[in-house]
């Protein structure tokens, strides 16, 4: 047998979706995706952008991120977090992270915001590792008292909730969402920037589509250019296939959520692994990540061997070599995030997974942790 580590979900829902825009039924795709998915998350405005990346460049576009402002973000964050903050010739601040959930520490956050307070300091991005929060409103506290935006990346948290609202309602100034998460690649591409903020929405959607402005009452074809922007655009068949997609979130969480009961039962007690913390109802488990404590590596290679894949989420920032170089880091500057690095092992987990899937998984894991010594 072998488990990939993620695999992609498609249904009658989603060829009958992508058959309308093929047979040219129903060209109006991302429109709706757009209302569905603000209707979803409950919020005001969704813009649709061809990936999860293209959201947050987007994202600093709207908030008019300049050359040399500063973005704050966790250690463990995808490359693509303080990318969009380069690309800009912006600089991204890296905080060190929570033991338990490897999000950004709010302590840690804090005290840097209250000894470097600065209007270069624009933003603050907020990953949420496995679709688990930080506590939120102590963010948005902090936010107001140092005048920074929140933008959130949810891009493991698609349908995940704090204190019942879904991600994207909360309160941060933007969310971004990606339905290719990393490691996890779905059959299509695409991303959701969401917002209740009105100017936020109007400069974003005309930053979209390369600032361009055309005349109602004119021709078509008559534009003009008001500001550097450029093409986030999604196509009308990815938003098919993703429409069918969301409709089916809330139901993949949910069967999320038993399988990692059925893992953490199965794996509770074993020697040299750590299961995740079991005792948030909200957990969403988009990841299911343990901590091997004997060399994570060679445990990951065992179980590929035997035909399972597994992730890693993430390699820290300060370890990767252009902003190792380029803000002179050091290997012990963030020991949480080194510590959490040389352990962290995400095992497969996806909604069509069945119980003889989970059951070999469980007993590859169970082998391989008793040859560690």
């Amino acid at each position: 047998m072998k488990i990939p580590f993620c695999k992609y979900e498609s249904g009658r829902e989603e060829h009958s979706n992508v058959a309308d825009v093929l047979d040219a039924e129903d060209l109006n795709q991302v429109a709706q995706l757009e209302e569905e998915f603000a209707s979803y998350i409950g919020a005001k405005y969704a813009l649709a952008t061809s990936h999860g990346t293209s959201a947050l460049h987007l994202a600093m576009i709207a908030l008019d991120l300049k050359r040399g402002d500063k973005v704050v973000c966790s250690v463990n964050a995808y490359p693509n977090v303080p990318e969009v903050v380069r690309h800009f010739d912006a600089e991204p601040v890296f905080i060190d992270i929570e033991s338990e959930t490897y999000n950004i520490n709010l302590d840690l956050l804090e005290a840097y915001l209250e000894d470097n307070q600065s209007k270069k300091l624009k933003a603050v991005i907020v990953t949420h590792m496995a679709g688990v929060t930080v506590d939120l409103e102590r963010l948005y506290a902090i936010a107001k008292i140092y005048d920074v935006k929140i933008v959130e990346d949810a891009s493991e948290a698609l349908g995940a909730t704090y204190k019942g609202k879904k991600i994207g309602s909360t309160g941060g100034d933007i969310t971004c969402f990606n339905f290719s998460p990393h490691l996890k690649k779905n059959v299509c591409n695409g991303g959701m920037l969401v917002t209740n903020n009105d100017e936020i929405m109007e400069r974003a959607k005309l930053l979209s589509n390369h600032a361009i402005e055309r005349d109602e009452d004119s021709l078509e074809y008559i534009y003009d250019v008001v500001d550097i922007g450029n093409d986030y655009s999604m196509g009308e068949l990815e938003a098919a296939y993703i429409r069918a997609q969301i409709v089916k979130q809330d139901a993949n969480i949910q069967k999320h959520q038993e399988i990692a009961k059925i893992f953490s039962d199965a794996l509770a007690g074993i020697d040299h692994v750590t299961i995740p913390d079991m005792s948030n109802d909200e957990h969403p488990f988009s990841l299911y990540i343990v901590k091997i404590d004997k060399n994570r590596d060679s445990f990951a290679l065992e179980l590929k061997k035997v035909g399972v894949e597994c992730g890693l989420h993430y390699i820290p920032l300060h370890l990767l070599t252009y902003y190792k170089s380029k803000y002179s880091l050091k290997i012990n500057n963030y020991p949480m995030a080194l510590k959490s690095y040389q352990q962290v092992l995400s095992l497969p987990i996806y909604a069509s997974m069945d119980d003889k899937e989970i059951k070999f998984i469980c007993e590859k894991v169970k082998q391989i942790a008793k040859t560690r010594v």
